[in-house]
């Protein structure tokens, strides 16, 4: 039984009591016929009117307990669905997450698509860490290989070839093995095909005189760089000693970030030659500027020595012609005469 409903019923049974007792006294007020019969009576009635009252205010503080009540079912109920939207909410970026991890699964499971996914990687790497013409996509060597990324370094140490491929079928074997030697035999087959994964590129990428003593193995999964650490060491030294070396997305961020300063500092090294021999050719322009200067003043010199004598010749040409100017002719007698 509801709590609300016993604090109802304790008046209705009340007031049902004492309209029956009225009723009952009422019936017998004929036969006593006194005035204690009705003084009963009276007093009845009033208690009748009491409970009605109770009653009353019951049902006013049972209407307004069922309207708070009522209230906060609203309350919870819009709460539950604001609570129900987020869950939603949540229910549909988890299916979207699940999509998501089908379609990485399904990208890891094929060969060809996590070529290109770990392609797509190293290519978004190279662009953000290396100018535009610091690397070549699918470059062709001399020997027919083509390479997925060739990074043009200088020599020492050369350009450096990238392979963005590599077999996970025994790896995702191995971890999804249920047994141990279902783990061992994947394990064996995994390390056979790093062994075979690192003759090729040995074989195919490094060609001497044309490339660096080097290459690099992509791997796009830092679980996996992981993994053949931890592993398989021996592999990964038996990599390094013919000169391949497997690289995660964090330590490609390392490698790149070396091959930069080297190239900056090759750049540096040609700009400063440029430099230098800009300067040799300005102090070449000087020394003959020099020489030119040099003669210039000697012909001022000269024309100076020149009209300095002119100054002198004219001068003398004035004095002589005062000269002539102050000297008086004298005039014979006759002539003198004749005038």
């Amino acid at each position: 039984m509801s709590d609300w409903v016993l604090p109802l019923l304790v008046p209705l049974a009340a007031a049902l009591a004492g309209g029956l007792i009225t009723a009952a006294l009422l019936a017998l007020r004929p036969r006593g016929g006194g005035e204690g019969v009705a003084l009963l009576a009276d007093r009845m009635e009033a208690l009748s009117a009491r409970l009605d009252g109770a009653v009353a205010a019951q049902n006013e503080r049972l209407s307004r307990a069922l309207a708070e009540g009522a209230d906060r079912t609203q309350e919870s109920a819009r709460r539950i669905h604001e609570r129900l939207a987020v869950i939603d909410a949540a229910r549909a970026n988890l299916e979207a997450l699940g999509g998501q991890v089908q379609s990485l699964a399904a990208i890891l499971g094929n060969k060809q698509a996590r070529g290109a996914f770990g392609e797509v990687q190293l290519r978004d790497m190279l662009a953000d860490r290396l100018p535009a013409d610091g690397f070549a996509w699918q470059h062709t060597l001399s020997n027919g290989t083509r390479c997925d990324c060739l990074i043009h370094l200088p020599f020492p140490p050369g350009p450096i070839a990238v392979d963005s491929k590599f077999p996970l079928e025994a790896w995702r074997a191995q971890r999804e093995a249920t047994n141990e030697p279902a783990r061992a035999a994947a394990a064996r087959r995994f390390a056979a095909d790093i062994r075979k994964h690192v003759e090729d590129v040995a074989t195919k990428y490094i060609r001497p005189g044309e490339t660096a003593e080097g290459a690099l193995i992509f791997l796009p999964s830092e679980a996996l760089h992981a993994e053949l650490h931890g592993s398989h060491a021996a592999l990964v030294a038996e990599a390094a000693r013919r000169g391949v070396y497997l690289v995660s997305p964090g330590t490609m961020w390392a490698v790149l970030g070396t091959m930069r300063a080297l190239m900056r500092d090759v750049r540096l090294r040609a700009e400063a030659g440029n430099l230098r021999r800009e300067v040799a050719r300005l102090v070449e322009e000087t020394t003959r500027l020099d020489r030119r200067v040099a003669s210039l003043k000697r012909h001022f010199t000269e024309a100076q020595g020149d009209l300095h004598g002119i100054e002198i010749t004219a001068q003398k040409i004035t004095t002589a012609g005062a000269r002539i100017e102050a000297v008086e002719i004298d005039v014979p007698g006759p002539m003198r005469a004749a005038e």
